[in-house]
């Protein structure tokens, strides 16, 4: 199943898109696609459902976050061999984690906002883990038991936030808007292989990002299974597993996203986000 959100910020419903790729409302059976929706409890119940017996959606609505609710955003850095290359640093010998702000999170094709006196800004198309079964201390042959699905997120990033000055991950992660996700949920039975995919991300026509999932250091259940013994992940909660190279930020020369700027993201079989950067604004 492809599980979205539609309508205007802050007030999607909950959908579905048929195999036809028609937009279905699936709010007359789900409050809305978050933890509850997303158990296994929830998902075998939409399962059942007759899309076809579904309304149609007409016209062409804004996609919202395909998960709502987001509990946790827990995000992996340099998880990718070519990546931490790109990035100077030694591969990592376990996962580097740091959190997002569930604030920054936005639609998958809502714009994105140049964060004030922003020098920085760069992109990063990620594989995103939504958690559809509470997972406290488990084994990474079981782990991926654990996940309802798989998305699209672009972790923007600001690099003078994150790496100059004080240096903190978070803030220079978490500004508003830095966090896309969808532009839909794909099941996990609809995605046998989380480690075969292949990841792009464009800016301005130009293809930077161009890799697959096999270059992850550390695969989805090892993730699953090493975040779960450090803190619960809970149904609805979001793991965005790492970038591939081609990064702004590891060009040579260096090249930041600046007001104006399309970019084009998207992760085989999960879709495609498409963005535009705007100027900063309260």
């Amino acid at each position: 199943m492809k599980l979205l959100r539609f309508g205007p910020a802050g007030r999607e419903r909950a959908g579905l898109l048929d195999d036809q790729g028609r937009l279905r409302d699936l709010s007359g059976t789900v409050a809305d696609i978050d933890g509850r929706a997303l158990s296994p409890d929830g998902l075998a119940r939409l399962r059942d459902l007759d899309p076809s017996s579904l309304p149609e959606v007409e016209g062409e609505p804004r996609l919202g976050p395909c998960v709502g609710a987001v509990g946790k955003l827990i995000c992996v850095g340099l998880n990718y061999a070519k990546h931490a290359a790109e990035s100077g640093v030694e591969p990592p010998r376990e996962p580097v984690l740091f959190a997002k702000a569930t604030s920054a999170i936005v639609g998958a094709n809502d714009d994105i906002m140049l964060p004030e006196n922003s020098t920085k800004m760069d992109w990063e198309v990620e594989l995103g883990v939504v958690i559809g079964r509470r997972a406290r201390h488990v084994p990474e042959a079981e782990a991926l038991e654990h996940v309802a699905g798989y998305c699209v997120v672009n972790d923007v990033s600001e690099r003078a936030a994150q790496l100059e000055g004080t240096g903190q991950w978070i803030k220079g992660k978490s500004f508003d808007t830095f966090g896309p996700l969808g532009p839909w949920l794909v099941t996990a039975d609809e995605v046998p292989g989380p480690q075969a995919l292949d990841v792009f991300c464009e800016v301005e026509g130009t293809r930077y990002q161009d890799s697959n999932t096999a270059d992850m250091i550390f695969p989805v259940a090892h993730l699953v299974h090493y975040i779960s013994r450090h803190l619960t992940l809970l149904p609805g909660d979001v793991i965005a597993t790492g970038t591939p190279s081609g990064v702004g930020m590891g060009l040579k020369p260096q090249r930041f996203l600046k007001a104006g700027d399309k970019v084009r993201l998207g992760i085989s079989g999960l879709g495609e986000q498409r963005q535009t950067v705007v100027p900063f604004k309260v």
